[in-house]
């Protein structure tokens, strides 16, 4: 029995052992970068490391200029904390900074890991000739470089969007690749459309290996690290102006605008200067109140912007020939509150009388179903207007790639109904389009009749400045508007502005003529609209198209007309202030 019992107390002891060694083996050889979603390896090493990441490794965004949009490179001075054990020369490197020799002891006391020398809430910026003769020193543990960190003030963040982590999405993404978990991911905006070519492939950073006293293990010597490519990481130059972009946002802001959008476009090039969307995001919440959502690539009511479509397609068919319209009327033959007379298809344009359009538009749709798609196409309006291209082995890759189809119609049965087509006509019933969308409209026109796609992004770069990847401009489409329609439509749209009735009259003082259409659209929410206004800038040589909108708000509380005029006015003095330093 007791015989029994020893047997059965060594097989357990035995199993106990074989048991131990297969965890260690499972730790030391098998599951050495993955146990339980950890990086044995690199925790091991980490323990008795101290270092300090100079860099991601993620690819950054710039501006059209160069100037950064996501994070900047300071120049700055690291210190390692073996330095206060050891004499060293805090004179020489404090004379040629210009810092009293106090304020590094100081922060080498307080020091646990590597340091870089701050003055309490920024790092101290360095100048080249100091970088250079602090490093020329060769000094241990004292080394100038140019450290990575987040701009103190975001720029066009619904545009270039934001970063998280998602071990699920990050696996979906890069299966095949080593990343690590807390890898973070572009799950918004152009981080979102450029992840593949931005995400790190390792960090730059500063590192050497202590002892458990904390104290160097293998001499004095600081490693340097970084990506193995050299060519990486990427950098995405944008055609966001980050100076218009950052006056914008302040308007938007200093307004009040609780829900709308704001897009500004480079006539010549398509190019988007500054794209904004209200309400700003919270980063610590950026799902909080849809403010993650851009505004301006979502479909929205458009009302009397809409009749733009109707008037091209109208003077391209014969249907304008100097007849009145009756503006006494609603679309459904009821009077006005309003009475506005008797008035011509220019006056109508002007002033913005429904039962012109509507009128006209029963009559185009009676000629053909789908003349508003058509015209739509024609002016740049529909469907899709964002840049769309092969890049490398992405197929229709597309930067702007939450930018949503518009519509016009949901029931083709409404095409058969005067009443629907009259609301259709006023940019009402189903009609849903972009402000970015409406911005290309207007650019369209002002360029002449070309239709372009709207560029977001001009070229990839490497990390030695050459180019990667271009963007080219692209057409939207070949099937173009007659040129007298396209002036027709230029004399339209600058009297909606200079005629004493006009919608626009409001804009007459500002240093730019300006041309466009205003829009009040109903949104089915008692007593709330869209308010529009879209245009370009200056309407004699067009530089600007501009599209202001302002959802769901009451009629008289809306700001698109002054946040409009305070971005023109604000456009002319940048403008001004750079032909004065040229």
């Amino acid at each position: 029995m007791e015989k029994k019992r020893i047997v059965i107390i060594l097989t357990i002891i035995q199993l106990a052992i074989f048991g131990l060694v297969g965890r260690l083996v499972q730790l030391q050889l098998v599951s050495t970068e993955s146990f339980h979603g950890i990086n044995l390896i690199e925790e091991s090493v980490a323990q008795r490391t101290e270092q300090l990441v100079i860099d991601d490794g993620r690819g950054m965004f710039v501006d059209r200029n160069g100037e950064p949009l996501t994070y900047e490179y300071i120049p700055t001075l690291v210190l390692f904390p073996f330095l206060k054990k050891m004499d060293w020369p805090i004179d020489q490197i404090a004379a040629i900074i210009s810092v009293p020799k106090e304020v590094l002891k100081r922060q080498l006391e307080e020091a646990k890991g590597p340091i870089i020398l701050h003055d309490g809430q920024r790092p101290i910026q360095l100048q080249p000739w100091q970088m250079e003769r602090i490093n020329k020193l060769h000094i241990p543990g004292v080394i100038a470089v140019h450290k990575q960190y987040e701009l103190k003030e975001k720029y066009a963040q619904h545009v270039i969007g934001f970063l998280g982590e998602s071990e699920k999405l990050l696996g979906e993404r890069y299966g095949e690749r080593k990343l690590s978990p807390k890898t973070k991911i572009g799950v918004a905006g152009l981080q979102s459309s450029f992840d593949e070519f931005l995400i790190p492939d390792g960090e730059t950073k500063l590192l050497y290996h202590v002892d458990a006293r904390g104290e160097p293990l293998f001499g004095m010597d600081v490693k340097y690290t970084e990506q193995a490519n050299p060519f990486y990481p990427i950098t995405v130059q944008t055609t966001i102006d980050r100076t218009i972009q950052q006056r914008i946002e302040q308007m938007i802001a200093q307004h009040g605008m609780k829900k709308g959008a704001v897009v500004l476009l480079d006539v010549e090039t398509n190019d988007v200067v500054a794209l904004a969307s209200a309400p700003a995001i919270d980063e610590r919440d950026p799902y909080k109140d849809g403010a993650a959502e851009n505004r301006a690539l979502l479909p929205q009511v458009p009302g009397s912007v809409f009749k733009v479509v109707v008037a091209a397609a109208a003077l391209e068919n014969g249907l304008v020939h100097g007849q009145t319209f009756n503006c006494d009327r609603k679309i459904n033959g009821e009077p006005e509150e309003k009475k506005k007379g008797m008035r011509t298809f220019e006056e109508s344009f002007a002033i913005s009388c429904n039962n012109t359009f509507a009128e006209l538009g029963k009559q185009l749709i009676a000629m053909d179903k789908n003349m508003f798609d058509i015209y739509a196409e024609k002016l740049g309006l529909f469907p899709r207007v964002g840049w769309e291209g092969d890049v490398y082995h992405f197929e229709s890759f597309r930067p702007l790639h939450e930018e949503k189809q518009g519509k016009i119609w949901t029931d083709e049965r409404d095409k058969n109904v005067p009443l629907a087509v009259a609301q259709t006509a006023i940019g009402q019933k189903d009609v849903r389009v972009s402000p970015l969308a409406v911005a290309n409209m207007m650019a369209t026109i002002a360029r002449g009749g070309e239709a372009k796609q709207v560029r977001i992004a001009q070229k990839m770069m490497y990390k030695n400045g050459t180019t990667f990847f271009t963007f080219d401009e692209k057409r939207l489409t070949t099937n173009s508007l007659r040129p007298e329609t396209i002036d027709k439509l230029q004399e339209l749209l600058q009297l909606v502005v200079t005629h004493s009735e006009g919608t626009g009259r409001a804009f007459q003082p500002l240093p730019y003529a300006v041309a466009g259409k205003s829009g009040t659209a109903e949104t089915g929410e008692e007593g709330l609209v869209n308010k529009w206004f879209a245009g370009y800038f200056p309407a004699d040589r067009p530089k600007y198209a501009l599209v202001v909108v302002q959802l769901e708000t009451a009629s008289a509380a809306s700001v698109t007309n002054a946040i409009f005029a305070d971005i023109v006015r604000a456009t002319y003095e940048l403008e001004q202030k750079g032909m004065n330093e040229e």
